[in-house]
């Protein structure tokens, strides 16, 4: 296939769209080609979270997503430009309302157990993950879908409530993953003992605190593919541990290097360091349906607090971006630049003596303490609220514990997420009153009205108007804090070969991956 830029590739996108939008029911296809013979051997790559669960309509982190995309497949796929490629699917058209989408399958694709994928299987998978009790996290994020059904043995039909013309990038969402129809039907909960996807990769072992082993799928649909014969995914909670691994050669691809570490991993002998911007963030949630965060001005007074450039060095080791208080950065296709805001502690002691607190205001900021820079961001506001009368006692907690009792639930916390496909995929996620993680609880009905207006249609100036719109009032309103963007960092051995950072931070197509000269024999 012909490489082309990631503008171009939007650019097509787009074009591709309008076409549909104003001719009817047009076919937009994509292809894969060939590709070059597999050279075999092991890959070991490290996580820093255990992957919890193996059923891929479950899955939430991204040691998990890692899994779900060795063992399964989706409808389409996201390349490293953020373009939408085939991947069950090999073609889509839409009528002109972008309600009814059909999907066309591939040829030749199987199951791990010898079945064809069909179209049933599809709407089964994507009725369940849309099913509210099989609690899969990614219920909607696979946008306003009506109903799923097969209209032939190759053909799925999707209806949406509303004109959806994002809806192939939002069925590459990582937790939409197609399963035997037979075991949606009769037993879902058998995914998690056994995984039986399509994928590039079968599962030979599983030990989610440890070790998970992967062997190729010789019958995998994608010729030439997977060029590796096994990948182990070993797990290390202990960053230095992790890094220490490296650089022995005990593992091949580190996927998260920690800021504090990259400079010296990438200068070790042997070892290449690789670095890519992204739309990942942190953020300081605040529960805006309660007290004090239900006041603005609180909210306001403590994002005035805030160097969000000394905060790129104190938490990120100076690889990022900062934030000005939306999700949204440069990475993503619309986003709208303004002013970068900066500290005035002066202003923030004023609107915290309006909001009542002319002597401060006691607060406790809870963080995991996974990823490590969500402490750090914790004790960096803390320092820097002090002078606005913020007195801010930080708590940490174990990830686990951090996911049962905080996330969702508390009133005051650091949250940490990775890019996401599309604008619209992040604010129906987390901002929007419908959000499947809606943590702030804004609630803003012309927030609301914005993100479904730019959904509906494809005119690429009217997006631009409603979502720079759309990031203005979150600039506002600050139903949110969002002070540091991360730039994507890992690393690999020199033999690695073909392993890219993707700049959503949740793809890894390790069936690409081959190993060179030098690599271990295992």
């Amino acid at each position: 296939m012909k490489r082309t830029s990631f503008d171009t590739q939007r650019r097509q996108f787009l074009v591709t769209l309008a076409a549909l939008s104003a001719a009817g029911a047009t076919t937009a296809t994509w292809s894969l080609g060939a590709s070059a013979e597999s050279m075999g051997g092991t890959l070991r790559v490290s996580v820093n979270r255990a992957p919890g669960k193996l059923n891929p309509l479950l899955h939430r982190l991204n040691s998990e997503y890692l899994l779900g995309e060795l063992l399964y497949s989706g409808l389409t796929r996201l390349g490293t430009g953020m373009e939408i490629v085939p991947d069950l699917a090999e073609s889509w058209t839409a009528n002109e309302a972008l309600t009814e989408w059909s999907f066309r399958l591939r040829t030749g694709a199987r199951f791990h157990d010898g079945q064809p994928v069909t179209a049933d299987d599809v709407a089964a998978s994507l009725t369940a993950v849309l099913d509210k009790n099989t609690g899969s996290p990614g219920r909607r994020n696979l946008g306003p879908i009506e109903s799923v059904a097969a209209a032939s043995g190759e053909t799925v039909r999707i209806t949406t409530s509303a004109g959806y013309g994002d809806l192939p990038s939002a069925l590459a969402y990582s937790t939409a993953k197609i399963v035997p129809a037979g075991i949606v039907r009769n037993d879902l909960a058998r995914l998690s003992r056994e995984a039986v996807g399509s994928g590039p990769f079968k599962l030979v072992s599983y030990e989610p605190d440890r070790l998970i082993v992967v062997e190729k799928n010789p019958d995998y649909f994608i010729d030439g593919l997977p060029h590796l014969d096994r990948v182990e995914v070993l797990v290390f909670p202990d960053s230095a541990a992790e890094m220490a691994a490296l650089v022995a050669g005990e593992i091949d691809v580190a996927l998260e290097v920690p800021p504090a570490d990259f400079k010296r991993i990438g200068a070790t002998a042997g070892v290449t360091g690789l670095r890519t911007p992204s739309g990942r963030f942190i953020d300081v949630v605040m529960a805006n349906d309660r007290r004090p965060f239900s006041d603005p001005r609180v909210r306001e007074a403590l994002s005035l607090t805030l160097d969000r450039q000394a905060m790129i060095d104190l938490v990120a080791d100076g690889y990022g971006t900062p934030g000005n208080d939306t999700p949204i950065n440069s990475a993503y296709r619309y986003y709208a630049d303004a002013p970068q805001k900066m500290p005035d502690v002066a202003r923030a002691r004023a609107l915290l003596a309006e909001a009542g607190y002319p002597d401060g205001i006691d607060l406790t900021l809870v963080a995991s303490v996974k990823p490590g820079y969500r402490k750090t961001l914790a004790v960096t506001i803390r320092e820097m609220a002090k002078a606005a009368g913020f007195r801010i006692e930080v708590e940490t907690m174990a990830h686990a514990t951090y996911l049962k009792q905080v996330w969702k639930k508390g009133d005051f916390y650091v949250g940490f997420y990775n890019m996401q496909p599309t604008e619209d995929a992040l604010f129906k996620l987390l901002f929007t009153s419908d959000a499947a993680w809606n943590e702030t609880r804004w609630n803003n009905s012309g927030f609301d009205e914005l993100v479904d207006a730019a959904r509906t249609t494809t005119d690429p100036g009217q997006r631009v108007r409603l979502y720079a719109d759309a990031q203005s009032l979150m600039r506002e309103e600050l139903p949110v804090l969002v002070p540091v963007f991360f730039d994507l960092l890992a690393a690999h051995r020199d033999y690695v070969q073909g392993y890219r950072l993707h700049p959503r931070g949740a793809t890894f197509s390790l069936e690409k991956v081959s190993l060179g000269p030098g690599a271990p024999k295992r």
